[in-house]
């Protein structure tokens, strides 16, 4: 097989073969990928750099795409005449309808559109994705946003020219300003005797005060300026380092003198990693000396080595009024340093109230910003305990549960800290306390390893589980010190919890088993049985994800993914992933919207391992695994169930359906079918789950006809439809306690009801022994009924064809 291709690759490369365009082919529709379109045009428009979904109505069903690397297209009239036209590029499957890209033209009336990145490649030349013309002969144009339809380039087409570093000098003056930076950049030296001197001076004479900022010592500074006029004639002359220094130390007669004298407001301070006059002045707290510098042409968003701004020294120094003054002015808010830090971390974390409320209330900001580490301003206003900023943020609508680089949320962070006052805050804003992060801590792990007695105390008081083992095995009591008061606490309470769990195990509960996951999943899952002397479940191999058995051909191609561009946390509308799956289903706190149909779910596509986003951002959630705290248990009637060991909010995510994928042909060999779940509802090409040998927790669900789970097919690193990952959802509110359960369909209870009737226990119930007995008696009143028996249904917890 190897050499096959080899040889095959071989023939190709020497015929000079390439892979041409598909834009004139038509593909039959497809009723799943008409669902996932929602009926809608599928076109993604490339217009001036920035992508768009068109979304308009579909009149023809039939697919079309510009080349087999794109996923099959849903397209109205104008896109498929534009498909037709070649203006989809075939390498990235977008629209080229406005802006800069490469135009083949092989006849006076036919164009072809491509990026120049997606032309085709071989033997180190480059060719038209559509033809196989050779791209040299491609023409870069430019194409204005009215203009879609035209195939003649123009005579001279550019490129878009690069544009030049903002000068972010904006005129917060009413009267003169003291300088008029023409055509020079924020960078530019000085030239001796240039129109920026002499304006300068000619701006220095008493008739000529520049506006000052309100609340400013005017007097002052017209003293300063009329002192200056009658110096002029000395000429002094000033280092550039003295205007940093000056401007540091508030010396606002020496800053004048250095502006009139032409040193440039803009000189880095090599020494001082690279920081203008304006960094020192908003770092110091003089507000006259920013002013001044910024009408003389100071680069209001200059960063320093660390993309520090002047803005960002005046948000971490708590310098309010010069915030204000800069703010006003044009400075950017949201400018992020090498750190990821913006001016609202920065006053989070140092607990300047006053400065992250006005930020906040200016709108620009972005409350859940995290930074490189996944912190937010509110993860840092904890960990520096600044519980009146919580409260703030809290009422402001801040993320509490927001995950950083090792899945801490603030709870992780207050136990960490020790502040027992915003750890009480978070828990009242239902903050999870049964959260764990990537080392299986919980925040009681993390409260006992610091020796945060308080928040130790308050944590059990609120049902934290002290028997919960991390991933390295330790409890929380193991985790801290024998002879601290917190390694008291924690044994107090586990000897309570020993005696209540004494107390039901002479009530014939036992604990079979701490985690038959084997520490496999996220959370342990415990196994007890109060019923019988049935020993805990071990005729499987537990496995956390689906696993093969037989050569599965599953398209992982990372080339093959429709992946986003979004540059943090997918929350714009933009998102391609989201619109892949019509828009993004998941909340902040990763339960699905309300609105998303249960009776007829639509394909869920989250972002993938070929996208730009963060790890953490919203649309992940299926993939993070399971962090449910869920329980095996004995049933009096049904085997072995599953039930929530916490309360559980509509939409979250429970498990996934794992096991062994396999064929319908396999699936129609295997003796026994009570583990199969049906991979797709079409009636050819079908592929199963069977959990029967390979599975996990979701293995023992039971049917229920109320059920309060729902099965979705959801797409995590692959994006072949014939192979989802199938979640459940809650699809109510679960309480502490409840058996958890999903609908095993018609089909099934078809071809099971002979052998065992349903013990859901539900007054709906439609396949218990009395409600079959009705319905036989009323389809053949004349034969007589036998009575239906209730085996155990331990073995038979998934359907084989779900509705």
């Amino acid at each position: 097989k190897i050499n096959i291709s080899y040889i095959s690759a071989s023939v190709v490369e020497e015929a000079q073969e390439l892979p041409l365009c598909s834009c004139r082919m038509e593909t039959p529709k497809s009723r799943e990928i008409l669902i996932l379109a929602d009926r809608k045009c599928m076109a993604t428009e490339s217009v001036d750099g920035q992508l768009t979904r068109c979304q308009d109505a579909v009149l023809k069903h039939e697919m079309m795409r510009p080349s087999n690397s794109v996923q099959l297209l849903v397209l109205c009239d104008d896109h498929r005449n534009g498909m037709v036209k070649h203006q989809c590029c075939p390498g990235c499957g977008f629209f080229c309808r406005a802006g800069t890209f490469m135009e083949c033209q092989p006849d006076i009336s036919i164009s072809h559109r491509f990026h120049r990145a997606c032309a085709s490649m071989l033997k180190g030349q480059s060719f038209c994705p559509h033809c196989g013309e050779e791209a040299s002969k491609a023409k870069e144009v430019t194409i204005a946003k009215a203009d879609t339809t035209s195939t003649v380039p123009p005579a001279v087409a550019h490129g878009p020219a690069t544009p030049g570093a903002p000068e972010g000098r904006a005129d917060t003056t009413t009267g003169s300003s003291l300088s008029v930076r023409s055509a020079q950049g924020p960078d530019a030296s000085p030239v001796p005797g240039s129109s920026r001197t002499s304006s300068l001076q000619a701006a220095m004479g008493p008739t000529a005060l520049p506006t000052i900022p309100s609340g400013a010592p005017r007097e002052t500074l017209e003293s300063i300026l009329v002192a200056l006029d009658t110096e002029k004639p000395k000429k002094l002359r000033f280092h550039p380092k003295q205007l940093y220094l000056s401007a540091k130390q508030g010396e606002l007669k020496k800053v004048l003198l250095m502006l009139v004298d032409g040193i440039d407001p803009n000189f880095k301070m090599e020494s001082q990693n690279k920081r203008t006059p304006l960094h020192a002045a908003a770092e110091g707290g003089h507000k006259d000396i920013c002013h001044m510098l910024v009408q003389a042409g100071a680069n209001l968003d200059m960063c320093d080595e660390d993309q520090r701004t002047p803005l960002m020294e005046a948000c971490e120094n708590n310098h309010m009024e010069v915030v204000l003054y800069l703010l006003r002015a044009g400075a950017s808010a949201t400018h992020k340093d090498v750190e990821g830090f913006t001016c609202l971390h920065l006053a989070a974390k140092s607990g300047h109230y006053k400065i992250v409320e006005h930020l906040l209330s200016t709108g620009l900001i972005d409350i859940n910003c995290q930074d490189d580490g996944g912190w937010t301003a509110m993860i840092w206003a904890t960990e520096y305990k600044h519980a009146n900023q919580v409260k703030l943020l809290l009422t402001k609508g801040a993320d509490i549960s927001i995950r950083d680089k090792e899945e801490n949320i603030c709870l992780h962070w207050a136990a960490f800290s020790g502040s027992v006052e915003i750890a009480e805050l978070l828990l009242n804003a239902n903050c999870n306390l049964q959260v764990v992060n990537i080392h299986g801590d919980s925040p009681l792990h993390i409260a006992a390893r610091e020796n945060r007695l308080d928040c130790v105390t308050l944590f059990l008081s609120r049902g934290a589980d002290v028997f919960l083992k991390n991933r390295e095995g330790e409890t929380p009591p193991d985790c801290c010190s024998h002879n601290s008061k917190a390694w008291a606490a924690l044994q107090a309470n586990r000897k309570e919890r020993d005696a209540k769990n004494s107390r039901h195990s002479q009530a014939g509960e036992k604990l079979l088993h701490s985690d038959i996951a084997l520490g496999q999943e996220r959370v342990p899952i415990p196994c007890v049985n109060a019923v019988d002397s049935e020993p805990y479940p071990d005729d499987y191999k537990y496995i956390p994800e689906n696993c093969v058995t037989s050569p599965m051909n599953i398209d992982r191609n990372i080339t093959h993914l429709q992946y986003c561009i979004c540059k943090e946390d997918c929350s714009a509308s933009i998102c391609m992933c989201g619109q892949l799956s019509l828009r993004c289903w998941y909340d902040k706190t990763g339960c699905l919207l309300p609105e998303f149909c249960r009776e007829e779910p639509p394909l869920i596509f989250e972002c993938n391992h070929a996208c730009s986003c963060w790890r953490t951002c919203k649309n992940r959630v299926v993939q993070n695994g399971l962090r449910t705290r869920l329980q095996l248990f004995r049933t009096s009637k049904k085997g072995w169930g599953v039930r929530a060991l916490q309360d559980i909010p509509q939409g979250t995510f429970i498990c996934e359906y794992v096991g062994e994928i396999i064929s319908e042909a396999e699936a129609e060999m295997r003796q026994n079918d009570a583990y199969l779940f049906s991979l797709d509802d079409k009636p050819q090409d079908m592929y199963c789950i069977d959990a029967r040998f390979y599975g996990n927790i979701s293995r023992f669900l039971n049917h229920m006809c109320e059920p309060n789970l729902f099965a979705c097919r959801v797409f995590t690193t692959h994006q072949d439809l014939r192979f989802p990952h199938i979640a459940f959802f809650a699809s109510e509110n679960i309480k502490a306690g409840e058996e958890l359960g999903f609908n095993y369909g018609d089909h099934f209870w078809e071809v099971k009801s002979k052998t065992f009737s349903c013990e859901c226990g539900s007054s709906k119930c439609k396949y218990s022994s009395v409600a079959m007995a009705s319905l036989q008696a009323d389809s053949t009143p004349e034969e007589q009924q036998q009575p239906s028996a209730s085996p155990d249904t331990s073995s038979s917890n998934s359907p084989s064809s779900p509705s």
